[in-house]
């Protein structure tokens, strides 16, 4: 497994992934839908995917005496890694933005806790849809992508519409981190474990669907 996850970072990971991360910088940008600045860490997982194909890595890694579950393994952490590292470097540019002494985001949800509770449902919701499809047909990257990619903007577009129509996000939710601490600790909590729970059920199935993938 350990050696499994080299080969995904050195081999497999698209070096754009690496910059994506950095792209958390956004989040101090006025006026800016946030949900966004998340997404890229999809994309970059898209871009790895397909960067996989081109380079029949898929058929490479299963040449090697490894399971195809270990395979599954890999990827995921590698996914998982790049989410989570996303939403760390992301902590100090929304504290940035609090401080930046200027109203709040006109868009939608400001960058405060919440949000990440909220990005990670997300990030979540992409896992199982664009993992949902790729490994039924790991040489097809562009429809998970694709279906993934819609599915996320529905949700963002709903998200920002909450921020300003639904009266507990829009009043409690979406301001500053000064108050209302409780609520966003209890969506920021609720958003982790909700993360996870998506994360083994959609690993699970992508497991199921890859081992009866014939390569």
């Amino acid at each position: 497994m350990k050696n499994l996850l080299k080969k995904e970072v050195h081999l497999t990971m698209h070096p754009t992934a690496i910059l994506f991360l950095f792209l958390s910088v956004l989040l101090i940008v006025p006026n800016y839908p946030y949900y966004v600045t998340f997404f890229y860490t999809g994309l970059a997982v898209f871009f790895t995917c397909l960067n996989g194909r081109e380079n029949n890595d898929v058929f490479f890694t299963m040449t090697m005496p490894v399971a195809k579950k270990d395979v599954i393994k890999a990827r995921f952490t590698l996914v998982v890694i790049l989410e989570l590292l996303q939403m760390l470097i992301a902590v100090p540019f929304a504290i940035i933005r609090q401080n930046m002494g200027i109203p709040g985001n006109a868009v939608g949800m400001d960058a405060n806790i919440a949000l990440f509770g909220l990005s990670f449902v997300m990030l979540g919701i992409f896992n199982v849809v664009f993992f949902g499809i790729y490994y039924k047909d790991v040489k097809k990257v562009g429809k998970p992508f694709a279906v993934s990619s819609i599915v996320i903007f529905i949700y963002i577009c709903i998200a920002e519409a909450c921020a300003h129509i639904v009266p507990f996000v829009r009043d409690r939710l979406d301001t500053s981190d000064n108050i209302y601490v409780t609520e966003k600790l209890i969506v920021l909590i609720a958003g982790i474990l909700i993360y996870a729970v998506m994360n083994v059920y959609i690993y699970k199935k992508s497991k199921k669907n890859f081992e009866i993938y014939d390569i």
